[in-house]
């Protein structure tokens, strides 16, 4: 086990935070059961605009609870799915993980990391500064984006807060995460 399921949050309708819940449903090819950004195709509203056609990569939404402990830190309000993800993750590095990842959550759930999500304005009218607070750069001076990342469902299953989270990592060459 590499990491543990902190939370679990999910909404029906296209709003900034998802509410938490006991258990998410994850079915394969579609995302989160109950979820507005689940589909085979694109969920989220600008991207549906430019091109509903566009399959969907951002079924599943992860983030590192370490994250919102730096936010908290900072002075934001923030916790478990209040910033959209669906997943809230603990002792598990999900920035450093290269594209093509699988993650084991639960019995028998497995999403496939596709990349990072893309730290919007949506951020800022949560909270003013938030967006900003999601960016930073590393030692050469490359954008870090922080807001967690994307994934497709490979296996179905229920996720409930304290499961097990494995990961197995993708055959050589690992490509970098880029945002989806």
């Amino acid at each position: 086990m590499a990491g543990v399921v902190a939370g679990v949050s999910r909404a029906p309708g296209h709003h900034f935070s998802k509410p938490a819940a006991l258990s998410i449903r994850l079915t394969a090819g579609l995302g989160v059961e109950g979820d507005a950004h689940a589909g085979v195709t694109v969920k989220h509203r600008s991207r549906v605009a430019a091109d509903p056609t566009t399959p969907n990569l951002r079924q599943v939404h992860l983030l590192h609870g370490e994250l919102l402990d730096e936010l908290v830190a900072a002075g934001f309000r923030v916790g478990p799915g209040l910033l959209g993800e669906n997943v809230t993750t603990r002792g598990l590095d999900l920035l450093g993980l290269p594209a093509g990842t699988l993650l084991s959550l639960g019995a028998t759930a497995i999403v496939e990391v596709t990349g990072l999500r893309n730290p919007c304005l949506q951020l800022d009218r949560f909270q003013p500064g938030l967006m900003a607070a999601t960016l930073g750069r590393d030692a050469d001076g490359r954008l870090i984006r922080k807001a967690g990342v994307m994934a497709v469902v490979i296996a179905g299953g229920d996720v409930l807060p304290g499961d097990g989270i494995g990961v197995a990592l993708p055959a050589l060459p690992h490509r970098r995460l880029e945002p989806v």
